[in-house]
């Protein structure tokens, strides 16, 4: 078969696969490729073949989602994924030349890291001990051990008790491109967490080690199945609804705290950009400006002539 008279279908199956199978990247990464993939085939055509599409076409399609008022993040993830995808392609002689090399991304705005104020912790992780809304002891060991780690949520959904060291006070977790990194509980998570795990097996003992049922993953659902990372951000806008917080509260809002607590404390930057998991350190220092902000109103609150 000639390569070049691949359609633009079979070559998008053939990329998710190889980033999947060969690349191994995560399933979440792979979802987002497919996803952004959606708009490039109904743009130009699943028969469209990919040595006929041109920068022209893909500045096109870049620009159509603009139109139809697609955040800066969603168009330059797009942009990532069309990079990809034509860089795959030139990578295997599938097309003589690479029409994505002059795709240039979106500058875009600067928006500082959403995070709780301590009291807004305390009240999140009050809540479940108030209110029977869910599962009270589950999404108390949720909270605790989100805030306790700087987790991210689907590194919190996909934890097994085989990550674990045996008294919980840590855990390994597979963060993005499958790096794998060393998470700690503190003592109020610890707390929390086997007071669930013994509630869990109360309600489920079907799904306890050398059951039929077993579940590895730490965290269930009422119904006896792994709770994935889209019911932990459910869980959380439900109780963040309740006397929790005067706004929306999101899982990664709880790493953003946890992130701003520790520098706030005097952690080293190094250390929190090891701890979250972060490859650049740039995205760590976002956390810093957030810190100085916090200390420069603290600084104005506090001091007699600071001009307020």
């Amino acid at each position: 078969m000639d390569l070049t008279q691949k359609t633009l279908e079979n070559c998008i199956e053939e990329f998710l696969v190889y980033i999947s199978s060969v690349r191994r990247l995560s399933d979440n990464t792979v979802t987002g490729y497919a996803e952004d993939f959606i708009h490039l085939k109904n743009f130009l055509g699943n028969e469209r073949l990919v040595s006929q599409v041109s920068l022209e076409d893909l500045r096109m399609c870049i620009g159509e989602l603009s139109r139809k008022k697609y955040s800066v993040t969603s168009i330059n993830r797009f942009i990532s994924a069309l990079r990809g995808l034509f860089f795959y392609l030139k990578k295997f002689n599938i097309i003589l030349k690479n029409p994505a090399l002059e795709l240039k991304t979106l500058r875009a705005p600067k928006h500082l890291p959403k995070f709780m104020t301590q009291t807004e912790v305390e009240q999140m992780c009050r809540i479940p001990r108030e209110k029977e809304l869910l599962w009270p002891m589950r999404d108390l060991a949720v909270f605790e051990m989100l805030y306790s780690s700087g987790c991210r949520v689907s590194e919190l959904a996909s934890l097994k008790f085989s990550d674990f060291t045996s008294d919980f006070s840590s855990a390994i977790v597979r963060g993005k491109g499958s790096k794998d990194r060393r998470v700690y509980f503190e003592k109020e998570a610890r707390f929390a967490l086997k007071r669930y795990l013994l509630e869990r097996k109360q309600r489920f003992p079907q799904c306890e080690a050398g059951c039929p049922l077993y579940v590895e993953n730490i965290f269930i659902n009422q119904k006896g199945t792994m709770l994935t990372a889209h019911g932990i951000g459910f869980i959380v806008k439900t109780y963040s609804g309740v006397q929790g917080t005067n706004r929306p509260v999101t899982p990664h809002a709880f790493r953003h705290t946890f992130a701003t607590t520790l520098l706030n404390n005097g952690a080293d930057i190094r250390i929190v950009q090891e701890l979250l998991g972060h490859s650049n350190i740039s995205t760590t220092q976002r956390y810093t400006h957030v810190t100085t902000e916090h200390l420069i109103e603290v600084y104005k609150q506090a001091f007699p002539h600071s001009g307020n």
